[in-house]
């Protein structure tokens, strides 16, 4: 079942355009699972956007599509105005590395590396020089709040501070989307709170950002709210 696209809350071309999207795992099989059915979305720049729902619920199957991780099974996507199904493989990395960032529970940072090294590990990947690297990454972790903390690995920082060098690094490419996977469950609740805090500050910096979530007081802090049940997205409150 389809929901009705919601009207953006801009004008321009939304950032995230998802039409029928759907995927089966195992398809024509006994074992066969529609992990997501007929799912429309319509996210604009400058949005901020829980995806809420328990494990099992497609949730993460979304997310996936969305950061163009997996590819859909019917249906298409436009990420920031570009048919993903239009691109090859090297196409596609790079619009994932130019257009989305990835922000996650686990926080993924290399134990023997710097914050600051990091944060830059992504533009090397990209080609840029060395030293645009480094004040590019220094300049990300003085926005999250970490301008103190470039030359701290991950052990010496604090489960906030980790989850700030994420964000930082996510950030770095300067893409228009972050996508970010339960990014508050491993922190305290008032850690928490600050990250969800700085997601708000980059909505109103004009980034796009869309937050997975089994938590509703986590999903209460963003603009908009849907709920993801048996593979079909709904707006929150719809029966």
């Amino acid at each position: 079942m389809s929901v009705p696209v919601d009207a953006a809350t801009r004008d321009d071309v939304p950032v995230i355009l998802t039409r029928s999207l759907s995927k089966t795992y195992a398809a024509h099989t006994e074992a066969e699972v529609h992990a997501l059915i007929g799912v429309d979305l319509r996210i604009s720049r400058g949005e901020f956007v829980a995806i809420m729902g328990p494990s099992g619920s497609g949730k993460s199957t979304l997310m996936n599509l969305i950061g163009c991780l997996d590819t859909p099974t019917s249906g298409t996507y436009e990420c920031d105005g570009v048919d993903v199904s239009t691109l090859d493989a090297e196409d596609l990395a790079a619009l994932r590395r130019d257009k989305i960032g990835f922000v996650f529970q686990g926080f993924n940072l290399l134990p023997r590396m710097s914050a600051l090294d990091n944060v830059a590990m992504p533009l090397g990947y990209a080609r840029v020089p060395p030293h645009e690297r480094i004040e590019r990454a220094r300049e990300a972790l003085v926005s999250v709040g970490l301008g103190e903390r470039v030359g701290h690995k991950p052990s010496e920082l604090s489960g906030g501070q980790q989850q700030r060098v994420a964000i930082a690094r996510a950030l770095i490419n300067r893409p228009p989307i972050l996508l970010a996977d339960e990014p508050t469950g491993a922190l305290d609740s008032k850690t928490g709170e600050e990250i969800l805090a700085l997601f708000k500050r980059l909505r109103d910096d004009d980034h796009t950002v869309v937050l997975i979530t089994h938590d509703a007081d986590v999903a209460a802090h963003a603009d908009r709210t849907y709920v993801m049940r048996d593979g079909e997205l709904h707006p929150e409150g719809a029966a």
